[in-house]
């Protein structure tokens, strides 16, 4: 779920990541059967522990060893997240883009 271990410790430290619905520390063992909640970027990922592998793996291995049990509104909520940040822009971030300049040309000539 994350990129590096520095990331996943700030993550425990913070609360954002569960087992069993108990804030856990980053040296906490992790065992087969054990429920994660995750919480990334406004969204609270489920995860199972099928089994924990001999060894270090790689990222694209690791998908054997865990199943994604996130409940499908949370992904739609995620889809809704990405259409409403493409069309927010902060009042006062600068000029406006072409695209705004079009819009309000338009805007104003069909008054007229």
């Amino acid at each position: 779920m994350f990129k590096t271990r520095n990331i996943a410790t700030q993550a425990c430290k913070k609360g954002h990541i569960r087992i069993a619905d108990k804030q856990v520390k980053p040296s906490r063992e992790v065992y087969a059967t054990d429920t994660i909640l995750v919480r990334k970027n406004q969204i609270n990922y489920t995860l199972t522990v099928l089994d924990i592998p001999p060894n270090r793996v790689g990222a694209k291995l690791v998908d054997i060893y865990r199943k994604d049990t996130t409940p499908t509104a949370a992904l739609e909520h995620l889809e809704f997240l990405k259409h409403a940040k493409d069309h927010y822009r902060k009042k006062g971030t600068g000029r406006p883009t072409k695209k705004d300049r079009r819009d309000i040309s338009g805007y104003t000539n069909e008054e007229e």
